[in-house]
């Protein structure tokens, strides 16, 4: 602790914290700020009125975070340092500092708008700009203006623009405390490679066997590509001839690694042994991995970014910006000088990178985040007058309130509703809450808690259809549940049945090809689920299963009905000549459902006439995911109230929003997707339901 940069400066932080409510503090890379802020705070008295909270924006970092904290401090971890992430709290009465997600401390300002219990919070690495962390910069600047607030804020980055969030809290002071850095060479390639992935490989084989001792950091974009790199590496690394060079530990680091193997990335490597780290970009600052002299940067990272006028999500590969550049190649200079393996010449980083990274919140759905600032319920937070540190498009307010309003979280008038306020209080996404809410009503909240967790499992549970998981599949003579026809929903319900039938048996899992850690996760997400809705359950919350076809069918009946209220605004209707769907929303797309659904087409070889979906993507084209049939008799309603539905009175006048928001995802990474001739004049609109109409009556 004592060689950490920000020890140094610990009376000038703690002076300027008595003296003002909110500090921006700029952290170098290995300055110390995420582990030692809290307990200087502590050391100074600051847990003695109240809970020091320090958010993060990963998961995976609110958890390493908390753990080194309390091993610095020889505590329990979850006793006096504890975390809480989404569907995990290991905290206690006794917990005076706590790490936390920047969801779950809206969720707690749900219960306390207040946030009365604490006495300080700190929002660590505010530069990633994640949606959550930018709602709570607006949430910290109106509670710190309440009268005799204590409440002290700080705000603290490798990165921000200090003087920015100065501006935004009122000028308060900005300080700056520098890292622990070594001189980094910057070594640029002559061009951008055809793969990064191989490039990658062939870069780290070289520092292995030419370099002197160092780890090596490579970033990747997703889990995918780590481990595939992680398999050639191996592989190649198992082939050098032995005595050739020093040995080698090949380590993955990405978000959904279980807490074992992120143990081992801050393990110290044996001797005469070298670690190469394979990580996404949660490397970049909310990690701190001791030992690297080597990073290789591919120049590009995965985002997901969401189209409000198509309700299209795309999970797309995009550059880096500058800031996140410097970040990656500041990890190689942390105990010695290092060296950064630019896979990108230096034009593309000075004429093509973008400065900063652009917030979450421009390319993202705001539905839940509407819901979230409605159900605060306070006279002085209007939505569309939010105080957001760069504010969002109109298109996507306008989009959320749409959304919300169409499963019933708010009224025709924009006030939320009763169903939209117990929505708020579940970790959910709006769609799936809602679900919740309808089976609640329609006698099937059993089997609704299953598919919400099932579907909030972050990892791909079921297995990828090879011919080697085809082979192991018929080998074991288990085949898994197929949906009965009705498709990905109920497919999701039968498989978690199945496993509860085997009491939980993580063999079958293997056998079936389904991920476990997965398949726990899900079983702890629905134990979680039904506490949480057990205050308003109407009927059995255990995992029901049913005996009867007879009985399944009309279950399953419901459990569609509850769905299609959930996601009134992930409709679609099937084409007329094709099995192509087009989407029911505000502006219609033509799209395929996606290979991997069970959903089958009948015996003239058509698919259901009204899917709903859970996700619309954009890859080599437009796909539905996760689908399932629903009835005409429920989408009747939603289309009309649809046609209904005033923006205006919705938002209480969203027109008055500042102008100069409308263009702000134009600097967004574009990606082109070609969607088949969709009508969007009205006589095409009309002669489209002429057609379906003739069609539909033909077929009688």
């Amino acid at each position: 602790m004592a060689n950490l940069p920000i020890v140094q400066f610990e009376e000038k932080i703690l002076e300027t914290v008595e003296q003002h409510p909110v500090v921006v503090l700029i952290g170098e890379t290995g300055s110390g700020k995420s582990t030692q802020l809290s307990q200087m705070l502590h050391r100074r008295g600051y847990t003695k009125s109240g809970i020091i909270g320090v958010t993060q924006p990963r998961r995976v970092a609110a958890v390493s975070v908390a753990r080194r904290v309390a091993q610095e401090l020889d505590v329990p971890l979850g006793e006096e340092v504890g975390y809480a992430i989404r569907f995990e709290d290991r905290t206690s009465e006794r917990t005076r500092i706590k790490y936390l997600t920047d969801g779950v401390m809206l969720r707690e300002s749900l219960a306390n708008p207040e946030l009365n219990e604490y006495s300080v919070i700190i929002l660590d690495e505010a530069h990633e700009r994640s949606l959550n962390t930018d709602i709570l910069l607006g949430l910290m600047k109106r509670l710190v203006k309440r009268p005799a607030s204590n409440l002290k804020v700080l705000i603290t980055s490798a990165t921000l623009d200090g003087d920015k969030v100065s501006k935004f809290f009122s000028n308060c002071p900005v300080m700056t405390v520098p890292g622990k850095l070594y001189p980094v060479e910057i070594l640029y390639s002559k061009e951008r490679p055809k793969s990064y992935l191989e490039t990658s490989l062939k870069t780290a084989l070289d520092i292995h066997i030419k370099e002197p001792e160092g780890d090596v950091l490579i970033f990747m974009t997703g889990q995918d590509d780590i481990e595939k790199l992680v398999s050639k590496l191996e592989e190649k690394i198992r082939s050098l001839e032995e005595g050739s060079c020093m040995d080698a530990i090949i380590l993955p680091l990405h978000g959904s690694l279980p807490p074992e193997m992120q143990v081992r990335v801050f393990s110290p490597p044996p001797p005469n042994c070298r670690r190469i780290i394979v990580a996404t970009n949660i490397a970049e600052t909310s990690l701190t991995v001791d030992g690297v002299v080597y990073v290789i940067d591919s120049g590009y990272v995965k985002q997901r970014q969401y189209n409000p006028s198509t309700g299209m999500y795309s999970l797309d590969v995009v550059q880096i910006s500058k800031v996140q550049a410097n970040q990656r190649a500041g990890r190689a200079g942390r105990t010695r000088p290092g060296k950064c393996y630019r896979l990108y010449p230096s034009t593309v980083y000075h004429d093509d990178f973008l400065d900063v990274t652009v917030p979450e919140i421009q390319r993202s759905s705001l539905a839940g985040t509407v819901l979230y600032l409605k159900s605060l319920d306070l006279a002085d937070i209007d939505i569309l007058k939010f105080d957001f540190l760069d504010s969002p498009s109109s298109e996507s307010l306008e989009d959320a309130l749409k959304q919300l309003y169409l499963i019933d979280a708010i009224d025709e008038n924009g006030l939320i509703t009763k169903v939209g306020r117990t929505m708020a209080e579940l970790p959910l996404e709006p769609s799936l809450s809602r679900t919740l809410m309808a089976a609640n009503e329609y006698g099937c909240l059993s089997q609704a808690l299953t598919v919400a967790a099932m579907l909030s499992a972050e990892t791909t549970l079921l297995p990828g259809r090879s011919k080697n998981t085809e082979k192991k599949r018929k080998h074991n003579h288990v085949d898994l549940p197929d949906g009965s026809g009705w498709g990905d929903h109920i497919q999701l319900l039968q498989i978690f049945e199945c496993w509860h039938r085997t009491n939980y048996d993580i063999d079958w899992c293997k056998d079936n090809g389904l991920q476990v850690r997965g398949m726990k996760f899900v079983k702890d997400v629905r134990k979680q689920l039904s506490q949480i809705m057990q205050k308003i359950a109407k009927g059995p919350l255990d995992v029901e299963t049913s005996r009867r076809w007879e009985e399944s069918q009309h279950n399953y009946l419901n459990l569609r009905k509850a769905l299609c209220t959930g996601y009134a605004n992930q409709l679609a209707e099937r084409m007329v000549y094709h099995n192509g769907y087009r989407t029911l929303g505000f502006k219609p797309q033509v799209v395929q459902v996606h290979p991997s659904s069970v959903l089958k087409p009948d015996d003239d070889g058509k698919l259901p006439e009204y899917v709903l979906y859970h996700e619309l993507i954009a890859t080599s084209r437009p796909y539905l995911r996760s689908v399932c049939s629903v009835d005409i008799k429920w989408v009747t309603p939603i289309i009309e109230k649809v046609n209904k539905l005033n923006v205006i009175k919705l938002s209480g006048g969203i027109n008055h929003i500042e102008e100069g928001t409308e263009g702000i995802n134009s600097n967004l990474p574009k990606k082109e997707v070609v969607v088949a001739g969709v009508p969007d004049k009205p006589d095409d609109r009309i002669q489209a339901a002429r057609e379906r109409f003739l069609a539909r009556k033909g077929k009688k």
